[in-house]
């Protein structure tokens, strides 16, 4: 009898535990965006120096972060990203966007209802002036209607290459295993990044996409610069995060990050 209650208590201790545990990791989502304003983040648009938000594309309005384009005449390729200040390289990150509107008149075809979380990406400063996308992971944030249909999360390489089942990847984009978004709806987008060993892309709890070993791409023409920047090692076990402006408005309500040991 003094057995069994002994093994009850160590059950209960153990369950206490457990619920502890979990409660100390909710409790560790460090909020990136504080409803307010862009402290802590720096955008990098075509065209213009590293910190010049032009056109008040990247703005924070009704406690939310917007990316908007009510003051281009056109979009002129001006690929803009939102970059966070820290590199990071074991985390979680969380977001909650929505689309909205119409697409920025001039914007490419393939750039609407479509935005993405740039992820083990260069910094803003190394950025050349006319350079559209930093090198990095692109985490794509897609939406479809009517007009176009195509799955959600999908992974993209500017000037990185990633390897799937372990063979090395070298097309720029690979589709993920999603469903289907429509309309205007709040989605969550969460990724895990375990430095160089794995990625992985989930959209409202469905895990959709994992690949390994983000790497510079030896094709591309900045590589070289880039490696001797990344300490002559070709693999990328860190770097920024950035969200994307690319001409179809969206709106994040959370930014979220949780770092992992």
């Amino acid at each position: 009898m003094k057995k069994s209650l002994f093994m009850m208590g160590s059950v209960v201790i153990l369950l206490l535990m457990s619920s502890c545990r979990q409660k100390d990791a909710e409790d560790e989502w460090i909020p990136l965006f504080n409803g307010s304003d862009l402290t802590g983040w720096t955008p990098k648009i075509t065209g213009y120096e590293a910190g010049d938000n032009f056109g008040n594309t990247f703005r924070v309005e009704d406690g939310l972060l917007k990316v908007r384009y009510d003051q281009y005449d056109q979009f002129d390729g001006r690929f803009g990203h939102l970059f966070y200040r820290d590199e990071l390289s074991h985390y979680k990150l969380r977001v909650e966007y929505r689309f909205v509107g119409e697409q920025c008149p001039g914007g490419e075809g393939w750039a609407y209802r479509n935005s993405g979380i740039m992820v083990h990406g260069q910094r803003p400063e190394t950025m050349t002036l006319d350079q559209d996308f930093p090198t990095s992971v692109e985490v794509q944030l897609l939406g479809s209607d009517s007009l176009v249909e195509r799955t959600n999360m999908n992974v993209c390489t500017p000037g990185t290459n990633i390897v799937m089942n372990g063979e090395l990847i070298l097309d720029h984009c690979i589709t993920s295993s999603s469903g289907l978004f429509f309309g205007d709806e709040w989605v969550t987008a969460e990724l895990e990044v375990r430095g160089n060993k794995v990625l992985y892309h989930v959209v409202n709890g469905d895990t959709v996409l994992e690949y390994n070993q983000p790497q510079l791409d030896e094709r591309d023409a900045s590589f070289a610069r880039l490696i001797d920047l990344n300490g002559g090692d070709k693999m990328l076990h860190k770097g920024t995060i950035s969200l994307q402006s690319e001409s179809h408005p969206i709106d994040f309500r959370k930014v979220e990050l949780l770092i992992l040991e």
